[in-house]
């Protein structure tokens, strides 16, 4: 609970740098002529809510989530029992393990950026930056070398000379294409043995001439029975949480 309760403030620093919490009643911009523009409060908030449609599709993003779900979903796929869990279920059980795995950076960004910034001790762009970096290192952490060449080659970069010299508009979608890949790498070694105990179940059927009973029927109650025994659940998530930290 102390843990969800960090992730708000965290991520809506993180999200909106140029929010201050109860400040002025209008937010002055320089633009680019001398003179000022002034935005009303209720403009503020206009903008500030159709911000936040945006931040769970960032948050889900740059974070565990995307693994987590993707494994859970073909790991469903692979015992072929359709509906069950049921999506609520998975999501539930990512959105929590990722609150686990991304506990260490929440702690960070609330210690090194939040804190600060609540106690007036730091601006919101000094802490936007604070915060960023635990998130960017973290995303570098498990971002494979040629997914970051791939798209600093697209956007007309070259070599990079340390991570912190790769902007973040190419670490994050470097970093969800590993995820993508990453994911799809655990899910194909958890489909081998269900799909072994399909071949086996579909050859037995066959040699008895029962050709019109289905062979996912019987392989299911056999791969549900395969993954209890071995305490998949467990393992499963314990593996996937491991994964981040190797």
């Amino acid at each position: 609970m102390n843990t969800l309760l960090r992730l708000l403030p965290a991520v809506l620093l993180i999200a909106f740098p140029l929010i201050a919490s109860g400040q002025a009643e209008v937010l002055q911009l320089q633009a680019a002529v001398p003179e000022q523009q002034s935005f009303s409060l209720s403009l503020q908030i206009l903008v500030m809510m159709t911000l936040l449609t945006l931040l769970p599709a960032a948050v889900l993003s740059t974070s565990a989530f995307m693994r987590i779900i993707i494994v859970l979903s073909i790991l469903r796929q692979a015992l072929g029992t359709a509906q069950t869990p049921p999506n609520q279920v998975l999501l539930g059980v990512a959105l929590f393990l990722t609150f686990f795995v991304m506990t260490p950076v929440i702690d960070t960004v609330w210690a090194e950026s939040v804190n600060p910034y609540m106690a007036g001790s730091l601006s919101a762009e000094a802490a936007f930056n604070q915060g960023l970096q635990p998130l960017r290192e973290f995303m570098l952490n498990q971002t494979r070398d040629s997914d970051v060449a791939l798209f600093a080659g697209i956007a007309g970069y070259g070599d990079f000379e340390s991570a912190a010299a790769v902007p973040t508009s190419i670490v994050i979608p470097s970093f969800m294409v590993s995820e993508l890949k990453t994911a799809f790498q655990i899910g194909f070694l958890i489909f081998i043995p269900f799909l072994v105990i399909d071949l086996v179940v579909s050859s037995v059927l066959m040699s008895m001439g029962m050709m019109m009973l289905s062979p996912m029927l019987i392989s299911l109650p056999f791969k549900i029975m395969l993954f209890v025994l071995v305490d998949g659940w467990a393992m499963l998530l314990g593996s996937l949480a491991a994964s981040f930290y190797t």
